[in-house]
């Protein structure tokens, strides 16, 4: 029999050194002529993006080399960093915010003035006209009042000419096959892409300009994602309109609904370039969210046959198509993200890349279990729970586990069941762990994302309480010791908890807002009217934003409190993290803070999220007084009582 061992205390074969050890995060799958690219995020090489090209004899290897970084800072939240065509790869530098030429493996070539003020993003190019068609983003003045324009970049010449502009935001310029029209995205303050947006079409004239734009589809209260022509010249695109997310084709001014269903075919543009579906010449691949879980589909939209290829994955994304093929990343609960592809001929798969490997056996893996509970206003939210999971050990006899209480960023987001071995760091430990789509979170309809409208900073925290006593009432976690985090919108709801209540016994928050008056003045132009919705106009409504911010109730702070901050955050600034640090000092409050050198919104360095996990275990350690076997990192927590070392 495995030795007896209190919750929390086992050892575990998930360790950070294992977590940060050849993982990388993949994103942005483009396809071409047979080759695969995609983006790789590397840790251990200080987070940079790099382009890795597949070729179709099986070839695998980095096209872009050192230093250079495909990223941009377009909404601050970039993607769609990279196009290729006629197998030149177009990329925004993230260090100067250039736009390079690639070709081949060769070195990359500026073709864009020195100006880190202008940035680029969502890449599209006009081969006949030998220019890029881009969203190009003007900090000149400031970065809350920088000009969002749809540019022209020529490509021999470097030249700029301003295509669409007058909106506060836009995204998505896509091309029509005979490279005659030009379809985008447009939205104003102080609407997010999933509140409401645009799409508009418009001919390209004879000297390159655009004629005049008609919307066809969208507006104020409907959100457009992911516009894209068909090969037969068709206009795609996904709309929430009937409370869901569905596919619809715009064909001869009608516009069809394709396999309409509760479901969502789109998801939060909180980036560029998304792709949840493709064309593979007559067939569409889709992917689609329903009841939390991801589900990728073949459809033929003229006979209306729908097949589902047998898949072990959950989790869909960045959906390219050819013909023949299909390449996307995806994950399960018990794989790790991968760039998978699918014949479309004999329904095989190949996995391209692994994010990583994963090395733990299945007995020590902890599989998600989606739960819905009951919470205020005889609503329902969801989660996802993790029970404690480890062959090696077994707990004392009617124990309970110390239990996790996620709260995922966005707020508009959603956690998914997709292998996370950070997850499993603390299952395998003995930690009960539970991811809560609370109120608000995106895959569960327009209805349920828009819960949140207003009620920020409750909804919120009433459903991560829940959650909490949903499994306390069932015997699955132990009721003196919970524990709240997140990170960015998450951390704010940690912070919010913890000053609003008294039920967790500790907080973690990793660069969380603690003042939403701060955020709505000052912060960058994307989000700097989001807060319209989620809490109240600004500044009309600035009391409710004081009564909605932790630093405004931080004297009832009693838990001990753990606070995470990269210092070079544009979103969340620093001072955000040390107002909060100030009162727990002050208070007596057990407490560690935790800053990182050259970190933004977001840990990317491997380094820094080995210590941020080695330091979340030591802090929860000590506080709850579990003896560990020394491996851990140290941590100076400051108002730790002796006995409690």
């Amino acid at each position: 029999m495995p030795p007896v061992a209190p919750y929390g205390s086992w050892s575990s074969p998930v360790t950070s050194d294992l977590i940060i050890s050849g993982i990388v995060t993949l994103g942005q799958v483009e396809l071409e002529g047979g080759n695969t690219y995609w983006l790789e995020g590397r840790p251990r090489e200080q987070g940079r993006s790099v382009i890795v090209l597949r070729t179709p004899d099986g070839v695998t290897d980095d096209v872009t080399p050192a230093p250079y970084n495909v990223r941009t800072r377009v909404h601050e939240y970039g993607g769609g960093a990279y196009t290729v065509s006629a197998g030149i790869i177009y990329f925004s530098n993230f260090s100067d915010n250039r736009l390079y030429a690639q070709r081949g493996r060769g070195q990359p070539e500026p073709f864009t003035v020195d100006n880190p003020a202008l940035r680029y993003a969502d890449l599209t190019v006009d081969g006949p006209r030998s220019r890029l068609i881009c969203v190009r983003e003007d900090h000149t003045e400031s970065d809350q009042n920088a000009v969002n324009t749809l540019t022209a970049v020529d490509l021999p010449s470097g030249s700029q000419t301003v295509l669409v502009q007058g909106a506060d935001f836009y995204s998505s310029p896509r091309l029509s096959p005979d490279g005659t029209q030009l379809a985008w995205l447009t939205w104003n303050h102080p609407n997010m892409p999933w509140n409401g947006t645009e799409l508009r079409l418009a001919e390209i004239l004879a000297d390159g300009s655009i004629g005049e734009a008609r919307t066809v589809a969208g507006g104020t209260e409907e959100s457009i994602f992911q516009p894209q022509w068909a090969p037969d010249g068709t206009l795609w695109f996904a709309s929430d309109r009937t409370g869901w997310w569905n596919l619809y084709r715009l064909r001869d001014d009608h516009t069809d609904a394709i396999l309409p269903m509760d479901a969502e075919f789109g998801a939060p543009q909180w980036v560029f370039g998304m792709s949840l579906y493709a064309f593979a010449g007559e067939r569409v691949v889709a992917s689609y969210t329903q009841n939390g879980c991801d589900n990728l589909v073949l459809i033929d939209p003229d006979t209306g046959s729908v097949s589902r290829p047998e898949l072990p994955y959950t989790v869909f994304n960045n959906v390219r198509a050819e013909p023949d093929r299909s390449v996307f990343i995806a994950a399960s609960p018990t794989d790790l993200a991968a760039v998978v592809q699918l014949d479309l001929n004999d329904g095989t798969t190949q996995v391209l890349r692994h994010a990583g490997s994963r090395s733990v056996p299945d007995s020590y893996i902890s599989v998600a279990e989606p739960i819905e509970f009951p919470t205020e206003g005889a609503q329902t939210a969801h989660a996802l729970y993790y029970p404690p999971k480890n062959p090696d050990f077994v707990p004392p006899e009617a124990a309970r586990p110390p239990l996790i209480v996620h709260v995922h960023g966005g707020p508009t987001g959603r956690t998914s069941d997709a292998l996370n071995l950070s997850t499993q760091f603390w299952t395998t430990r003995g930690f009960a762990y539970i991811d809560v789509n609370y109120g608000g979170s995106a895959g569960y309809g327009r209805a349920y994302r828009d819960r949140l409208n207003g009620q920020w900073g409750i909804i919120d925290v009433q459903d991560a309480v829940n959650a909490a006593k949903y499994l306390i009432d069932r015997g699955l976690a132990n009721p003196e010791q919970l524990i709240i985090t997140g990170g960015s919108a998450g951390g704010y709801t940690t912070l919010q908890a913890l000053t609003s209540t008294d039920f967790f016994t500790i907080g973690s928050s990793h660069f969380g807002l603690s003042d939403l008056v701060p955020f709505a003045r000052d912060t960058h132009k994307f989000e700097s009217r989001y807060l319209d919705k989620l809490v109240a106009p600004y500044p009309e409504g600035e009391d409710v934003y004081i009564d909605r911010s932790p630093v405004t109730h931080a004297e009832q702070l009693s838990a001990p409190t753990l606070i995470f901050q990269g210092l070079d955050d544009k979103v969340v600034p620093a001072s955000q993290a040390e107002f909060i640090v100030d009162v727990l000092r002050k208070k007596g409050i057990p407490f560690a803070y935790v800053a990182f050198e050259g970190e933004g919104h977001g840990f990317r360095r491997s380094e820094n999220i080995k210590a941020a996990l080695e330091d979340e275990l030591v802090f929860f350690s000590r506080i709850f007084g579990i003896l560990l076997d020394g491996s851990a990192a140290r941590l100076e927590i400051e108002n730790l009582a002796a006995t409690q070392v």
